[in-house]
C-alpha cells in the first residue's frame, strides 16, 4: 500500500477513534461543566507534565532516527567509494593483482546489491557471504609483492582503503539492524493515549463540536509523529528507503 495512503490511514483511524471518545464522554460522562471547571486546573498540570516529557520522547527518537538514515546512506557511498579506491590502488601495484581487486570488489558489490539489500529491508540478518569476499579482498592485497616503494605505498593505500569498506559495511549493518525497540513502542504508545485522553476530560464552556475538533487535532498530530517514527526506524525501508545507488555506481566503474 502506498506510504502516504498507509499515513492517512492512521491519522484518519485515530481522529475516529478520539472523536467518538469525545462525543461520548462529553454527552454521556457525570457532572457538569461547572463541576469539570473546577478540576482543569488539576488535569492541566498533568496534561503538562505528560505531554512535555512525551513530545521530548518523540522528538529525541525522531532526531535520532533521522541521524541513523544520514549515517546509513553515508556509510553505503564510504563503503562503496572505498572499493574503487582500493581498486585504483590495486591496479597501480600489479595488472595481476588489479585485475584480481577488480574482480573480487565488483563481486562483492553485486552480492550488497542482489543478496545483502533485500535482506536489509526485510530487517533480516545477511548472510556471510560479502565477508568472506572482503576478506579475501584483504589476502589478495595483503600478499601483493611490493617491488619497490611506490608499489608499497599503492599497497597500503589499497589496505587503508579496505578497513574503511570494513568500517562502513558495519556501520551500515548496525544501521540494518537498530530501530526502536519493543519497550520504546511500549512507552510510546501509552504516552500517546495519556496525552490523547487527559484533554477529554477537561471541563469547558466551549460547544462539543470545538471540543471535539481541539482533541481530534492533537490525536492527529501525535499518530502521525508516530508513524513518521514508524517509517523512519529501518533506514533501508518504509518512508526513508536509503537504496544501493552507491553500488551500483561502483558496478558501472568496475565494467
Amino acid at each position: 500500500m502506498n506510504i502516504y495512503l498507509t499515513g492517512l490511514l492512521w491519522v484518519g483511524g485515530a481522529v475516529v477513534v478520539t472523536a467518538l471518545l469525545a462525543f461520548l464522554i462529553r454527552k454521556y460522562g457525570k457532572g457538569d461543566d461547572d463541576i469539570r471547571d473546577a478540576n482543569n486546573e488539576a488535569s492541566g498540570g498533568v496534561f503538562t507534565i505528560v505531554a512535555g516529557l512525551h513530545a521530548v520522547l518523540v522528538a529525541f527518537i525522531l532526531i535520532a532516527l533521522f541521524d541513523t538514515v544520514a549515517d546509513a546512506e553515508t556509510a553505503s557511498y564510504t563503503e562503496a567509494d572505498g572499493l574503487v579506491a582500493a581498486t585504483w590502488a590495486g591496479e597501480a601495484i600489479s595488472p595481476e593483482v588489479g585485475d584480481e581487486v577488480r574482480s573480487l570488489s565488483r563481486a562483492y558489490s553485486i552480492t550488497v546489491i542482489n543478496d545483502e539489500w533485500p535482506a536489509m529491508r526485510e530487517g533480516e540478518e545477511s548472510s556471510d557471504t560479502g565477508w568472506d569476499q572482503l576478506d579475501r579482498l584483504r589476502k589478495v592485497v595483503a600478499e601483493a609483492p611490493a617491488e619497490d616503494s611506490w608499489r608499497a605505498d599503492r599497497k597500503t593505500e589499497a589496505a587503508n582503503q579496505l578497513w574503511h569498506v570494513y568500517q562502513a559495511r558495519q556501520e551500515r549493518l548496525d544501521a540494518a539492524s537498530g530501530g526502536v525497540s519493543a519497550v520504546m513502542w511500549f512507552v510510546l504508545g501509552i504516552g500517546t493515549v495519556l496525552a490523547v485522553f487527559l484533554p477529554l476530560l477537561f471541563g469547558s464552556a466551549r460547544t462539543m463540536r470545538t471540543h471535539i475538533i481541539i482533541t481530534c487535532t492533537l490525536a492527529a498530530t501525535l499518530t502521525l509523529l508516530l508513524y513518521a517514527t514508524y517509517q523512519l526506524q529501518n533506514p533501508f525501508a518504509g518512508g526513508a528507503d536509503v537504496t544501493p545507488e552507491a553500488f551500483q555506481a561502483a558496478v558501472a566503474r568496475f565494467g
